[in-house]
């Protein structure tokens, strides 16, 4: 699979792990792709959402998300 990669560091990456590991998740990678998928649809509401995908972008790189 090829894609964009997320830095994730310091107190947010432990907890990251700590949730990973408390809610059965294979990996943080795993959990971080189950949350951020939950957290777009939650953001782009019933619908294909194509004309909202460049909007959600847009805001999870400047909160520093994505690259």
């Amino acid at each position: 699979m090829f894609g964009h990669k997320v830095k994730i560091e310091g107190d947010l990456l432990e907890k990251a792990k700590q949730c990973a590991e408390a809610s059965g998740y294979a990996s943080v990678d795993e959990f971080v792709v189950h949350t951020l998928e939950k957290e777009i649809a939650r953001l782009m509401g019933p619908g294909d959402g194509s004309a909202d995908a460049e909007a959600v972008k847009k805001r999870l790189q400047g909160l520093g998300y994505l690259e």
